[in-house]
């Protein structure tokens, strides 16, 4: 196995860090810790919002950034700095929101590191998001009473659309007509019915390779692990590419190399290999 200098690890949090119950072990945190004593950059890199990046990173000595809304952006968590912007244009973000609001579902519009949703996305959260997902999603929404106007009043912060349906065939639906009437946006999938829509060309990897820029670092020295796929281009960008055992098939083939899955330290192991050259 050859000797991997890396820097900077980014992780995905869902079906990733998190178990399947949304808890992260404390295998993996001790594997964290020791990689940030090391000098080592351990980020999360999630399609949340900058309001909804765990404790657990925020309150860890030596986490310095957190990329968000699948690379939209990324912020320095000690002085909110924005390393990383990139937003929708106005009018394509308009005609998102135009493509989308006829298919339903729990409709999320991220904004400058937070997310508002409208009310009847409310209504409908406790019917369609996966119940350990379903404290998450409550917390991190803002009900406000006109989308559109909200939007308007927060010109070029638009960061991502996140939704969630009742079953694939809606999701299907709605993902077929946002590609007719947006040809170009990125639109990639977390979880089972759920879409993530992004500007053209955003993504995580492209928010990740910003970062590493900003340090000073090549591709090789950054370590990338992932799941689904909003992490595919992540896993494709990064010297070091892993999927989790319980990743998507395209995450898979993608990857550089396949760890164990989020149920079972898959995080930790990866870095106790790939970081700290340990191995069990």
């Amino acid at each position: 196995m050859p000797h991997w200098d890396i820097r900077l690890v980014a992780l995905d949090l869902d079906g990733t860090v998190f178990d399947d119950e949304k808890n992260i072990s404390p295998r993996t945190l001790r594997a964290f810790r020791a990689a940030l004593d090391r000098g080592v950059d351990v980020i999360p890199a999630t399609g949340r919002q900058a309001a909804g990046v765990p404790e657990e990173f925020l309150h860890m000595p030596g986490v310095r950034y957190a990329l968000t809304a699948n690379g939209a952006s990324v912020v320095e968590l000690a002085t909110g700095r924005s390393v990383v912007r990139l937003p929708f244009d106005d009018a394509l973000a308009r005609a998102v929101l135009a493509a989308l609001r006829p298919f339903g579902g729990v409709l999320g519009i991220f904004i400058d590191g937070g997310c508002c949703a409208d009310a009847d996305s409310a209504a409908r959260m406790e019917d369609v998001c996966p119940p350990a997902l379903l404290p998450y999603v409550r917390a991190s929404r803002h009900v406000v009473p006109d989308l559109p106007a909200y939007m308007a009043a927060h010109s070029g912060q638009v960061e991502k659309f996140s939704i969630l349906y009742p079953d694939d065939t809606v999701r299907d639906a709605a993902k077929a007509a946002l590609a007719a009437a947006c040809p170009g946006v990125e639109i990639t999938s977390s979880m089972p019915r759920n879409l993530e829509v992004n500007a053209p060309g955003v993504n995580k990897g492209r928010g990740l390779l910003a970062l590493a820029a900003e340090l000073g670092l090549d591709r090789r020295q950054v370590m990338a692990c992932g799941d689904s796929g909003n992490d595919l281009e992540m896993i494709r960008a990064a010297g070091l590419g892993v999927a989790m055992g319980n990743a998507s098939p395209d995450v898979l083939a993608a990857a550089d190399v396949i760890t164990l899955d989020n149920n079972h330290d898959g995080v930790a192991a990866a870095i106790e290999t790939y970081v700290l050259h340990q191995t069990r």
